[in-house]
């Protein structure tokens, strides 16, 4: 008989299954551009240096706003006095459940899991409300000693101030040897552990003398997560731990000397620990009604649920510290009630189903994927009344329904997908002819297109593809608000439709709602994870958010899946590139630049190409998806430009921006760069022709965007060199 959960597995000096919690910053300094921005520049509105040449002006950069703060009035039964304030929020998220250096007895399996959901839940709108580009998030290989000492020593130190909330979560070993605790990074080494691990009381002294912030969290899931405060000296960690100016609130999986379990019966893969955080952190912790999820009610409700699932065997503690028990953790407005609940006795549903890949959903939020051979156990649930729902692509769903939840007890629903969606036939028939003028392509196609998918939805509102194609019909045609709603549409009527999320993602990121744009695509690649698409969007996403390092690593991946996107590399490029990494932003690039050469010729064929691939460009002012593609040509060129300039390449950096220009002649950026190479080869050659080349791009950043700060600079530009040019015989 298989064991109901098993404690992550021992290993020699004590090794065990070991999870951490805590948060970080995001630490972006720079703003998230479109376009390259200077790096390099010297005083503007000086006099003319040797050789009368005019002078590099510095762009003075705005600072970013900081101030994230978000405003929320609670809405409902129970009106609170004033609004929920979110303090600007960092975390950082580590799973590692396969070791480069360990024994196969010795992997675990679901940390990855467990960092995954504690990133959905932190990132989302109804749960912690982090700023997903405020989460840096650590999978396996990439959870590197070395990587996990930049993150919580460099990152969140460098990032974060003192009216921040920060959340910091690993998942993954934790082990003692020699009478000190350490957590186990990706590429520890059992025979040099000191060197290759990092000791917890130094993490104490991290998170309480350099990590800034009002409110700070810190939970471990392990057999010695206990041992962060040893019970033999609590005294000498609690002031390593704590900043007691501060709010430290250390949540740990067990008491020192008990195991941490893990299990597939919860939420189908996680340590138990985990699931209850994750679960009290979307609401279900919120015992008083008001939305809020406080540390106080996060504690009590956690310990209760893994204590009551492993019969006394795992106690979670979080005695130790001097936290402010009213700390936010999460706020779930759909949670308020009437009046404050009494602590509930919380019950469990156990959910069957007669297809394999069923996705299901309670109250309204999706909480796995069930198989016929494997039920989908879900603990903590508040005793009551719970709508259920379960749905399969291509059938009709079961449900919503509501099923009861009893205090202390298990409540086994089955629900089955039984009748496969057959669509109306003159559905279909508009369907067909809206695809047939779709891939033709052009304005008037699209225009013509989107009559046959609105007819298509009116004959059978169940047409969760009309929808979808309706949708990306009105995206092209530049309609925003018609193309969201009709991929919400899709959504609705299917929500399992990865397709259509990653397609609503694109339309979001085309509108500038970046977060949500970045929640959509946090689904879709969890449950898909070779869906390449889905990858590069995410990858544009934390560009355009300045999220570079996690731009970079999307883009690898979606490039890993399907090398042959071009857009692909185009945004490992502009991150990269942004890293500084400019010898291989040219390379990447030009791999953009070959793969989307296409010949003029191609016509409908290239705006059927951008329709499916381009979505998500930004860009509002054109007609047709060719003109996303020049404007995309231009920006790579503009690229290569930028890092050229930067190597000191001058010759090669004017014909790059040269070349850009003939796709999008009137760029602010490339003019601005371009003028600069010009007012700096005047400085080393003395040639006055090129003081008037460099004058008529800067006039013409002026005349694009007179209030840039590009602009701005262009004009001190102007006036250095008309100085330079009256003296001139």
């Amino acid at each position: 008989m298989q064991p109901l959960f098993a404690y992550r597995a021992l290993y020699t000096v004590a090794l065990c299954g070991f999870l951490f919690a805590g948060s970080v910053g995001s630490g972006t300094s720079q703003q998230p551009a479109t376009n390259p921005s200077a790096s390099s520049t010297v005083n503007a509105g000086q006099p003319p240096p040797a050789q009368n040449a005019p002078a590099t002006p510095a762009p003075a950069t705005p600072e970013k706003d900081q101030n994230r703060d978000l405003g929320f009035t609670k809405s409902g039964k129970q009106q609170p006095t004033q609004a929920v304030q979110i303090p600007r929020s960092y975390a950082l998220i580590i799973g590692i459940a396969h070791y480069k250096n360990l024994p196969a007895q010795a992997q675990l399996e679901y940390p990855d899991r467990d960092a995954e959901s504690m990133y959905t839940v932190l990132i989302s709108s109804e749960g912690g409300q982090f700023p997903p580009e405020n989460v840096h998030k650590l999978i396996d290989d990439q959870a590197t000693d070395a990587n996990i000492r930049y993150q919580l020593e460099t990152w969140l130190p460098s990032v974060t101030k003192s009216d921040d909330r920060v959340f910091i979560y690993f998942a993954g070993h934790g082990f003692i040897s020699n009478a000190r605790a350490y957590l186990a990074p990706y590429d520890v080494d059992l025979k040099n552990i000191p060197a290759t691990s990092f000791p917890m009381d130094e993490l104490g002294l991290d998170i309480g003398s350099k990590i800034h912030g009002k409110w700070k969290v810190l939970a471990t899931d392990a057999c010695h997560s206990g041992a962060i405060t040893p019970e033999t000296d609590r005294a000498a960690v609690n002031s390593s731990l704590l900043n007691l100016n501060k709010s430290l609130f250390s949540i740990t999986a067990s008491r020192d000397r008990e195991q941490s379990y893990e299990s597939a019966q919860w939420g189908g893969g996680h340590g138990i620990f985990t699931y209850y955080v994750v679960k009290g952190l979307e609401g279900e912790a919120d015992t008083n009604g008001d939305g809020v999820v406080s540390a106080d009610e996060l504690a009590e409700y956690v310990h209760e649920n893994v204590r009551q699932a492993t019969n006394a065997a795992q106690n979670p503690t979080s005695e130790r510290g001097s936290f402010d028990p009213n700390m936010l953790l999460a706020y779930n407005p759909s949670h308020i009630t009437a009046a404050p609940q009494q602590t509930p006795k919380f019950g469990t549903l156990v959910i069957e189903s007669n297809m394999d890949g069923t996705e299901v959903f309670v109250d309204g939020k999706s909480v796995g994927v069930v198989n016929k051979s494997a039920a989908l156990r879900l603990p903590g649930l508040d005793p009551g009344s719970h709508t259920i729902q379960a749905v399969h692509m291509g059938y009709e769903p079961d449900g919503p329904r509501q099923e009861e939840v009893y205090p202390g007890q298990e409540t086994t629903v089955t629900v089955r997908i039984l009748i496969a969606r057959h669509r109306d036939h003159a559905a279909v028939e508009s369907f067909d002819h809206g695809i047939v003028y779709y891939n033709k392509g052009y304005q008037q196609n699209y225009e013509k297109a989107a009559g046959y998918f609105e007819q298509a939805l009116k004959d059978d509102p169940t047409y969760s593809t009309a929808a979808l194609y309706a949708g990306r019909v009105y995206n092209a045609l530049y309609q925003d608000q018609k193309a969201l709603a009709f991929f919400r549409q899709a959504i609705a009527i299917d929500p399992d439709y990865m397709e259509a999320r990653s397609s609503y993602a694109a339309a979001l990121l085309d509108d500038g709602d970046m977060d949500e744009a970045v929640r959509q695509l946090n689904v879709v690649t969890q449950r898909e994870p070779a869906n390449g698409m889905a990858w590069y969007l995410q990858s544009q996403a934390f560009a355009r958010k300045g999220d570079y390092a996690d731009a970079v690593t999307s883009a690898r991946q979606a490039i890993q899946l399907t090398p042959n996107n071009a857009e692909a590399h185009f945004w490992l490029a502009e991150a990269l590139r942004q890293q500084h990494g400019c010898s291989e932003a040219i390379q990447q690039y030009n791999q953009y630049l070959a793969l989307s050469n296409f010949d003029s010729g191609v016509g409908g064929k290239l705006d059927y190409y951008m329709a499916g691939y381009l979505f998500g460009m930004g860009s509002k002012k054109r007609a047709a998806q060719t003109d996303i593609w020049r404007e995309v040509r231009g920006q790579a060129y503009t690229g290569i430009c930028d890092c050229q300039w930067l190597q000191k390449q001058m010759p090669t950096a004017v014909q790059s921006c040269q070349t850009a220009l003939r796709y999008t002649p009137r760029d602010l950026f490339t003019n601005y760069r371009l003028g600069i190479l010009y007012a700096a080869e005047y400085n080393q050659s003395g040639s006055v022709s090129l003081l008037a080349a460099a004058r008529q791009h800067f006039d013409s950043v002026i005349a694009e965007n007179p209030d840039a700060q590009e602009a701005s600079n262009a004009r001190k530009y102007v006036k250095n060199i008309d100085d330079v040019l009256a003296h001139q015989p």
